[in-house]
């Protein structure tokens, strides 16, 4: 049986193969991209060890499965490798000047972008730029700053070229910022944000896939092993797969097509024909990805906005529209990710779903997800497991937002967000992720996070917090069940895929504030060491 031998050999203190009820065992053996074997003594796998056998003794430490990000955007992260990194600043004068040293060695007339990984009350003066700022730092260029995925700030030279004028109306579902005399600010939310976007010129194929090589790797640093980007254009789902070709995709991904903006789905679904019997475990496409609300000022919620009491936040679909596009994905054989972030769209969206179910009996296990459900109470968290309903939740993207948050939705519904421990308790299948751009991705950072319940602001809404092993699932094996790879991933088991991931300190003994910051020392996905020592 071993007389070829192991790629690799790990001997531990202790390998978690998250099996339930199975004890830790002291050694993996590893043969192609697949674990082979498991031993509970930490000499028991030697007769695997060949002349070609990298072996690594670490018995101080861990071994867990690779984690999995259900919710987050690996194409955005990509975007930011070559972005102006305004994350940094502490205030708007870095903002600004972070932005004018890009001018300055950008040729006149290009477009200069911004990360979108930051929020505006972490600045001193605790608000976004405006477009006359942003002309200070620029008025050469045109300036897109983006924070997060709903909101773009333009500079004077951006809004020409993107066409808006103070008379020009906002598209529905979405805002074109103007200040108290009705003048441009620059700011655009939610669908506005297309009135640009599509005047941004795509970067050429080797800066994605170089960008794309960057992210990957920075996600591996941090243990993720398989990401479900949520917004993933045709043209971006190219850039993955000549990223893979070229050898440089050093995490698994799993596509949420973007449906934004779509008029006829079937032309969409058409050109995903090509993609359906692609068999490659590194990359495919998971289904498709649609919005039926906004994000952190524009979630759809059942009570008026703490900071407005004539807004509830705004739905993107009519119930009947956002049916009949779920209905023609399904029908195709696609799965369908929708994002309802206030409990207002969670409730019409669990409408949606049960119409689409009846309509369309026999329909696989979890081929509707819930994306975010950040404010769901029993009712509607009891609905959703009736129906067999999946969600993914972002505990993330609750500690980085909390304070923006409480101005729009208040420290009540703040403090109920993203209830973890309520939706364990009534026996739905969640997984975990962190919503990257808006939240920081990390495996044992959500952890710390769904553990504690520590926010920005401090700790919010402490009853929802669950155990160290539930959230450790939430990553591992019920990541893998929501997307479907159950029998391949989420433990460590011969014939599993070999996506683990070491550990100098084993996080299940770790305090709280170590927990936060640890990172593995290795990541191995496949078999393939994509984060650590390489030979």
């Amino acid at each position: 049986m071993t007389e070829h031998g192991a790629d690799l050999l790990i001997r531990a203190g202790a390998v978690h193969t998250l099996v339930p009820g199975a004890a830790p065992r002291r050694a993996v053996a590893v043969r192609g991209d697949r674990v082979v074997a498991l031993s509970a003594d930490p000499g028991g796998l030697d007769a695997w060890v060949t002349a070609r056998t990298k072996v690594l003794d670490v018995p101080d430490s861990a071994v867990l499965p690779s984690f999995d990000d259900t919710h987050t955007h690996l194409i955005f992260a990509g975007h930011s490798a070559h972005d102006v990194p305004v994350q940094q600043a502490r205030d708007l004068g870095e903002f600004l000047e972070l932005i004018r040293r890009r001018a300055a060695s950008t040729p006149e007339g290009q477009w200069i972008r911004t990360t979108a990984n930051w929020q505006e009350l972490n600045l001193a003066e605790r608000r976004m730029p405006t477009a006359a700022e942003l002309d200070q730092a620029t008025g050469r260029h045109p300036v897109l700053v983006k924070r997060g995925g709903h909101n773009d700030v333009l500079n004077t030279y951006a809004l020409r070229l993107a066409g808006i004028t103070e008379d020009t109306p906002a598209p529905p579902g979405g805002v074109i910022g103007r200040d108290a005399d009705g003048r441009l600010t620059g700011r655009l939310i939610d669908s506005a944000i297309g009135l640009v976007e599509r005047h941004f010129p795509a970067p050429d194929r080797a800066t994605q896939v170089d960008g794309l090589r960057l992210a990957g790797d920075q996600y591996a640093a941090t243990g993720i092993g398989t990401v479900r980007d949520c917004l993933v254009s045709l043209d971006d789902y190219a850039a993955l797969q000549a990223a893979r070709n070229a050898g440089v995709l050093n995490v698994r991904v799993r596509a949420l097509i973007s449906g934004f903006g779509v008029t006829d789905f079937d032309e969409l679904l058409d050109a995903l024909e090509d993609r359906r019997y692609e068999a490659d475990p590194w990359l495919r496409v998971w289904g498709v990805k649609l919005g039926l609300d906004g994000g952190l000022e524009a979630g759809a919620t059942e009570e008026p906005y703490a900071c407005d009491h004539t807004f509830s936040g705004t739905l993107l679909w009519e119930p009947d529209a956002l049916t009949e596009a779920v209905e023609a994905v399904v029908r195709r054989g696609w799965r369908v990710g929708t994002h309802a972030y206030g409990d207002r769209a969670v409730r019409v969206l669990l409408d949606v779903y049960e119409r689409v179910l009846e309509r369309n009996p026999g329909l696989p296990a979890n081929s509707l997800v819930m994306e975010h459900a950040g404010l769901a109470g029993p009712e509607q968290r009891a609905r959703a497991v009736a129906l067999g309903i999946p969600v993914t939740i972002q505990q993330p993207l609750q500690h980085d937002t909390a304070e923006v948050e409480q101005e729009f939705w208040g420290t009540e519904r703040v403090a109920a967000m993203f209830p973890a421990r309520g939706w364990l308790d009534q026996g739905a299948l969640i997984a975990a992720g962190s919503d990257f751009p808006v939240g920081q991705f990390g495996a044992m950072r959500s952890v710390w996070g769904m553990t504690t319940r520590e926010t920005v602001v401090g700790v919010r809404g402490p009853e929802q917090a669950i155990s160290y092993d539930e959230a450790v699932a939430l990553h591992t094996t019920q990541a893998a069940r929501l997307v479907g790879e159950e029998q391949l991933r989420g433990m460590l088991t011969p014939g599993r895929l070999a996506d683990l991931t070491i550990w100098d300190r084993d996080p299940a003994t770790c305090s709280s504030d170590v927990l936060r910051d640890l990172n593995p020392t290795y990541t191995i996905i496949g078999g393939r060491v994509v984060h650590g020592e390489r030979d």
